[in-house]
């Protein structure tokens, strides 16, 4: 019982960072229909940031933060300006961005690489091993907790009091309709890929001090989102976030009759699961 108490308690951690990634992600995709895959190179773009300051100038967590939010918003703005804008410019069809974001995606990575380094990089902000019974988690583990929750918070509120979180509704709703009754439809698009990177670098900041960072890492985090986005359905923020916490808890439990060389493997089949039962995912969008 221990151990199960233990596993889920890593569940809820873990799904707590794809619950952000997921939210993140989702943004950016429910709202311009971008299947932004260099969203992971931005998040990897933001630890090194975190990592940097830390290291190089005596950051301590929350200006690290800080600057890992600025340089992801920057990156992914810039993602959306040079790539994506233009290629809505000249109507491509849909699979034209997708492939563009996976080039976009390795050409930024070999990026991060030569800029900071293809080693592994970790930043200590200071952190400690608190039980509870049987249970242990640190203080990093509490961040992820408290920061998916604080996120989700703020931006439903943004979402439901603002008048710019109800244009960035409308163009989840319908984009063409949002664009008829006067929704400057490409600020909107500007708007979420900043706040998509925003999300993502706290996020990457929290891993940086949990895991380190690796040029690699992209890949894992955009997937982790991904996922959460379909399991949770396309455009449903608290489906997001249930898509998350379903993703955490499954792989971690699963440890508990699997080896762990199969943990990667519990995300595809939650996936395929999930496409093959309700391929709507948890929630519609007429549920938000």
């Amino acid at each position: 019982m221990d151990l199960f108490l233990q596993l889920l308690v890593n569940g809820l951690i873990n799904g707590s960072h794809y619950a952000l990634l997921g939210i993140g992600f989702g943004l950016i995709f429910s709202t311009t229909g971008i299947v932004h895959f260099a969203y992971g190179s931005v998040y990897t773009f933001a630890a090194y940031v975190a990592w940097f300051t830390a290291s190089a100038w005596g950051f301590s967590l929350l200006p690290a933060m800080a600057a890992a939010i600025l340089g992801a918003v920057i990156l992914g703005v810039l993602c959306y300006t040079l790539l994506y804008r233009p290629l809505e410019l000249r109507r491509a069809p849909p699979l034209i961005p997708l492939i563009a974001s996976l080039g976009l995606n390795i050409a930024l990575e070999n990026l991060n690489a030569i800029i900071f380094g293809s080693g592994a990089r970790t930043a200590d902000f200071g952190s400690s091993v608190m039980f509870l019974g049987p249970v242990f988690f640190t203080t990093v583990h509490i961040w992820q907790v408290v920061s998916c929750a604080v996120i989700l918070a703020a931006l439903v509120l943004f979402l439901r009091k603002t008048r710019y979180g109800r244009a960035i509704l409308a163009m989840t709703d319908d984009p063409h309709m949002a664009r008829v009754v006067g929704i400057d439809t490409q600020r909107i698009s500007y708007l979420v890929f900043a706040l998509g990177s925003a999300v993502s670098a706290v996020a990457a900041t929290l891993i940086l001090m949990k895991d380190g960072a690796s040029t690699h890492m992209g890949f894992i985090a955009v997937f982790m989102g991904f996922v959460a986005v379909i399991v949770g359905g396309v455009g449903s923020l608290k489906g997001v976030v249930a898509g998350g916490f379903l993703l955490g808890i499954v792989e971690s439990l699963g440890l508990w009759k699997i080896s762990t060389e199969w943990q990667s493997s519990i995300a595809f089949i939650v996936l395929f699961i999930m496409i093959m039962l309700r391929p709507q995912g948890l929630f519609s969008i007429a549920r938000r």
